[in-house]
């Protein structure tokens, strides 16, 4: 994963989610972006760099948490 367009790929997704909504298809780009940032995060070397991604992480989950599916 290219992380210029993971940084992009979230931060569009998160504008679409401020500005109205995501659809469905928006809503799994987001999820899959969040398992990507999980795996990768903890792997980055430069802290400046791990700092930047985490806190992209954070935000994905703050746009993701109205999302996440109904307790049964």
């Amino acid at each position: 994963m290219e992380l210029i367009l993971l940084d992009a790929d979230v931060a569009g997704l998160v504008l679409r989610e401020l500005d109205g909504g995501l659809d469905d298809s928006g809503i799994a780009h987001l999820w899959g972006c969040l398992a990507d940032l999980d795996r990768i995060v903890p792997v980055i070397n430069s802290a400046y760099c791990a700092s930047y991604f985490a806190k992209l992480r954070t935000l994905a989950r703050l746009a993701a948490a109205r999302h996440l599916p109904a307790a049964t």
